[in-house]
């Protein structure tokens, strides 16, 4: 075959797969239906739920990649954020949590659940002093909150060694929780935090 005699049949084979001429062809309605099934998949609901579904069969790295493409394709930040971190602290991955929470609160800074998350994520890491700015500030945005008021307790309590201020923090969370789930450690902790006189 001459070049001359291919050039007929090689346009008339792009056309056919481009769905140009009379009719869809075969090849450009499989293209659309893959098309189609992209794009279902890549939907942020179906990625959050195959990250669930990773996360609940232990493969937090894969379950991670799902929660930030779902992120990426505009998924609820509120409640996937929270889950992200999850499995990130489930690796011990805490930087990788961290930087994940600290650019969503660059672009959410109202965001005070996570915001608290993070506080308690540099305490872990040993960060005294960033925990403690973004504790506080969970605790300004949302006063009525015990786990964040527990949170402060215990870092003034094990951290910043002030016994009067963390006496206060424990005094809110039990007025706030009095039956907790940390209510009898707050009470433990008052009696030896008792402001000197």
């Amino acid at each position: 075959m001459t070049p001359a005699r291919m050039r007929p049949s090689l346009a008339a084979v792009a056309l056919a797969l481009a769905g140009c001429g009379t009719g869809r062809s075969v090849a450009g309605a499989q293209l659309e239906e893959n098309l189609a099934v992209m794009q279902r998949e890549e939907r942020p609901e179906l990625l959050v739920d195959r990250g669930k579904a990773f996360a609940q069969a232990g493969d937090m790295t894969r379950a991670e990649q799902y929660f930030a493409a779902a992120l990426e394709r505009g998924a609820d930040a509120s409640a996937v954020m929270p889950l992200l971190v999850r499995v990130c602290v489930a690796e011990r991955r805490y930087r990788v949590a961290i930087d994940y929470a600290e650019e969503h609160l660059r672009r959410h800074p109202t965001d005070t659940p996570l915001r608290f998350l993070l506080g308690s994520l540099y305490l872990g890491v040993g960060e005294t002093d960033t925990a403690r700015a973004h504790l506080e500030q969970a605790a300004r945005e949302d006063p009525k909150n015990a786990d964040v008021r527990f949170a402060l307790g215990v870092l003034y309590r094990d951290e910043v060694e002030d016994r009067a201020i963390a006496h206060d923090h424990f005094a809110a969370y039990l007025e706030l929780a009095p039956r907790g789930p940390h209510a009898a450690e707050a009470r433990g902790s008052l009696l030896k935090t008792v402001p000197s006189p």
